[in-house]
């Protein structure tokens, strides 16, 4: 497994809702060309990790950076614009346009950021529409409206919707709920793409375990807002906290 720079990194991040500790010091980094899980059981605080990585959440503690950047004052759509994009568990699609159109949006909102850094340039987006399409492999379905398709295909559409912006960074947010095995599998293929051949860092919450087994090269574990261990796929597998977590017991 190839090893990058951490390009995104989470510092002893803690949340506290009044009385409820959602995190507690979370530390994590996501490396440059690599798939990063994070995982743990209903409840772990991975959402809300996401949520403070992208600007939806301040900490109560902590900092994220950024490509060396401190950026943990910095609004959602600032934080976007230099290239962090993610996607949500509940769909945020615009169920009145087309596969096509939805991707089109998310183009056209980029293009309006020229000039916040050196490296926006404005796109074409009829064309950047096509090629994400073909990655995607959507090409077909491309005028179907998406209130029409399937869960496991929306997904994806998604996914295409915040490759439009061309980040960084991407974080996705159980990508393969609703998804079909072979929907799983080209979906696996399209992550180790994005990320080994194009370069994207990706931070991955998932509940399917087969996937994020066969597709990520480090993986952090959450327990009750908490770390529990880190490694390959192989070391967290064959922790015995991490059988805790999710199975009660460590035998």
């Amino acid at each position: 497994m190839t090893g990058g720079a951490a390009l995104l990194r989470a510092e002893h991040v803690t949340v506290r809702f009044g009385g409820n500790q959602a995190l507690t010091d979370v530390d994590i980094d996501v490396r440059v060309g690599q798939v990063t899980g994070l995982i743990g059981p209903n409840g772990a605080g991975k959402t809300t990790l996401f949520n403070v990585i992208t600007g939806l959440l301040a900490p109560t503690a902590g900092r994220i950076s950024f490509d060396g950047r401190d950026v943990s004052r910095l609004d959602t759509h600032k934080r976007a614009r230099l290239g962090i994009a993610r996607t949500f568990q509940r769909l945020e699609l615009f169920t009145d346009l087309s596969v096509r159109d939805n991707l089109r949006v998310a183009g056209e909102i980029r293009n309006t950021w020229g000039g916040f850094r050196a490296a926006v340039r404005r796109i074409n987006v009829a064309h950047e529409t096509e090629r994400v399409l073909d990655l995607i492999g959507l090409t077909a379905i491309a005028d179907d409206d998406v209130s029409t398709i399937p869960t496991g295909t929306a997904r994806v559409v998604e996914l295409g919707r915040a490759l439009m912006i061309q980040p960084r960074v991407l974080l996705l947010d159980e990508p393969a709920s609703g998804q079909s095995d072979d929907e799983t599998k080209a979906f696996e293929r399209l992550l180790r793409r994005l990320a080994r051949d194009d370069g994207l860092s990706i931070l991955l919450v998932e509940h399917d375990m087969a996937l994020v087994m066969e597709v990520c090269d480090r993986i952090h574990v959450l327990d009750f807002g908490e770390v529990i261990s880190v490694g390959t796929p192989d070391e967290v597998r064959d922790d015995p906290r991490v059988r805790d977590a999710y199975l009660g017991t460590a035998s």
